[in-house]
């Protein structure tokens, strides 16, 4: 029987077309975003029911400004834990080619990505600051905990891990893109991000497929459990509780609310189900750990 690892291409081959790609459809945020165009009233920083509190008691008691506010404020929360990832994984990237032959295509796609998630991490940053909110930074647990997976993160952890943090952005950057009610600085950051972040998944995927065959057990409870923990912290900390002090809501009070509203349990789950089956299938979802993947609201 053809086995997974035998059905993906030649890892050189697949680098070479990832980088004519990277030739072919990179942007410079810097210059192809109108940094100075005016933010649009009445527009969402990501679309309505995506916001966390959408559905909720404290919900109905917002303004339409309000509610739109939160939005802004949660869409540069989310943007802000993608930027917190984007910096771990360049250093993950970065140490993962240190150790290998950068003659080879594979390791010059690996530091094209590096150049393509330092660019990221500037647009995320230059977004948030353009809405005119916070650093909604990780909080210290969160940070040392990202200090230590960039460290121990290896193999079957890193890709995983990636993978998670890059296809749930995805997903919820693929939908608000497209969608006319969303701020058109929002939507033009996510158009690049998702163009560029389609190489990345498609390089991570094949890589864990070659992987996964060689692992032994007690490499692969590793990465169940390297993996769970990532997905549960970047799911819990996708929006930061500060916001909800933007429409006047306590910060714990607003943290609570949206953790228990069955509207954004569902988009955890939504925003995670095309990667879910396929970390299953490699083997990377299942025993103890898959209960942080329940409490996260994941599956």
């Amino acid at each position: 029987m053809t086995t997974p690892a035998a059905r993906v291409k030649d890892r050189e081959a697949t680098a070479d077309r990832l980088l004519r790609s990277s030739l072919d459809h990179s942007y410079e945020p810097s210059i192809d975003i109108d940094w100075d165009a005016p933010l649009v009233d009445g527009a969402w920083g990501l679309p309505e029911h995506r916001v966390s509190l959408y559905g909720t008691e404290l919900w109905a008691g917002l303004t339409e400004e309000q509610r739109r506010t939160l939005s802004i404020h949660e869409v540069a929360s989310i943007a802000r834990i993608g930027l917190w990832f984007e910096i771990i994984l360049m250093q993950m990237l970065l140490r993962y080619a240190y150790d290998r032959d950068p003659r080879r295509s594979h390791i010059q796609y690996a530091l094209t990505e590096i150049a393509d998630e330092c660019r990221h991490s500037i647009m995320f940053a230059r977004m948030t600051e353009r809405y005119g909110v916070p650093d909604y930074a990780p909080r210290r647990v969160t940070h040392e905990l990202g200090r230590l997976f960039k460290t121990i993160g290896y193999g079957p952890a890193m890709f995983a891990g990636t993978l998670f943090v890059e296809e749930i952005l995805d997903q919820l950057q693929r939908e608000a893109m497209r969608d006319e009610t969303v701020q058109p600085l929002t939507r033009a950051v996510n158009t690049i991000h998702v163009t560029e972040e389609a190489r990345h998944v498609r390089y991570a995927r094949e890589e864990l497929i070659r992987i996964m065959p060689r692992v032994n057990a007690a490499q692969k409870q590793i990465g169940r459990y390297l993996s769970a923990r990532i997905a549960f912290v970047v799911a819990r900390n996708l929006v930061h509780p500060d916001v909800y002090a933007c429409v006047g809501i306590d910060p714990e009070v607003g943290r609570k609310a949206a953790l228990a509203n069955p509207h954004h349990q569902e988009t955890l789950r939504w925003s995670a189900r095309k990667l879910v089956p396929f970390l299953r299938a490699q083997g990377l979802i299942g025993g103890p750990s898959e209960a942080l993947w329940r409490k996260a609201h994941l599956v």
